[in-house]
């Protein structure tokens, strides 16, 4: 029996990618929780097709509330930080908590996020985060780089091959600008 794994999702074509790979050797199951996101139109976006993928890999996804005004109140004074600053790892740090929070619940045995694909993040922050939740909550946590071997080229194709939308931000509002 493969290990349970909860995925962080914060977009379907790196969902796509990373869950597909994930597959080799856990049982996936995805968690969308982007508070971050904004205006809601893209969120809701987002969402919907990330609901693509997952019914696609034939993989449970679980959604979280879209809690705003919790993401700007720890935010806003970093808010002109420039992208890969002070802000994204507030931002890592709150949804890999949240995930971290969940995969206990649901009593899963690990967790990841596919944010480690995107050139726009840091891994190396993303995993430090992860691995300090995951002493915290008494779990596991999957560390990864995702867009090593070419990951983030491969999502790229892949959400091409799939017909899925591309953002062209990271999805916050300060970024957007």
């Amino acid at each position: 029996m493969k290990p349970k794994i909860l995925v962080h999702i914060c977009c379907a074509p790196d969902a796509l990618y990373v869950l597909d790979i994930l597959k080799n050797d856990f049982d996936v199951s995805g968690y969308f929780y982007n508070p971050n996101i904004h205006p809601k139109k893209e969120y809701d976006l987002r969402l919907m097709e990330t609901r693509r993928v997952a019914k696609s890999l034939k993989v449970t996804l679980y959604e979280d509330k879209y809690d705003t005004k919790r993401w700007f109140d720890i935010t806003k004074k970093f808010r002109f930080e420039p992208e890969k600053g002070k802000r994204c790892d507030i931002c890592y740090a709150m949804r890999l908590e949240k995930t971290a929070q969940k995969t206990k619940e649901l009593k899963f045995d690990t967790f990841t996020t596919v944010m480690s694909l995107s050139p726009w993040k840091k891994s190396d922050v993303i995993n430090k985060i992860g691995l300090m939740f995951s002493f915290r909550y008494g779990i596991n946590f999957f560390e990864a780089n995702f867009k090593k071997q070419d990951g983030f080229r491969k999502s790229v194709e892949l959400s091409k091959r799939h017909g899925l939308y591309r953002q062209n931000y990271c999805g916050c509002k300060f970024s957007h600008r």
